[in-house]
């Protein structure tokens, strides 16, 4: 599957969120939404990233934004996540990999010369109209929102 590209419809998905809660995206509809996927919960990388988006929320909000993180860990290890930080927006436990293969940031990656499966940090800011408006790869995870937001 190839990963959605500016204009495109977003995939539709359905994950639990760290509530256990089923999320999707039509629930975001009429709303725009910054999908974003990181590796691993509490890893210095994510953690700088999460906090950066959380520091900015409430820009993100008077924008119209709403925030999703997705990662391949479980709903304990995303309430544990985000207590400690007190992180404001949801974040979805896609241990199926099932959002991860929709929108193509399921990888095969290399550490150390051993190669491995594991999350592209790859952020999908989709509009309204479910289309996706903008795709970041190259996350700076320090200043994430103003990457986004300008």
């Amino acid at each position: 599957m190839s990963r959605p590209t500016i204009g495109d419809q977003a995939p539709s998905f359905q994950a639990q969120d760290q509530n256990g809660q089923i999320r999707t995206l039509k629930e975001f509809k009429g709303r725009k939404l910054v999908l974003y996927f990181y590796p691993k919960d509490d890893t210095p990388g994510c953690t700088a990233e999460a906090c950066d988006l959380r520091d900015h929320h409430d820009r993100f909000l008077q924008a119209g934004y709403s925030i999703l993180g997705v990662s391949a860990d479980s709903p304990a290890s995303h309430t544990k996540f985000r207590t400690k930080y007190n992180l404001p927006f949801d974040l979805l436990a896609d241990q199926d990999h099932s959002v991860h293969e929709a929108y193509a940031t399921w990888v095969e990656k290399s550490m150390y010369g051993r190669k491995y499966m594991g999350t592209d940090r790859v952020t999908f800011v989709i509009d309204e109209q479910g289309k996706v408006e903008e795709v970041i790869t190259k996350v700076d995870t320090k200043n994430h929102s103003a990457q986004i937001l300008g």
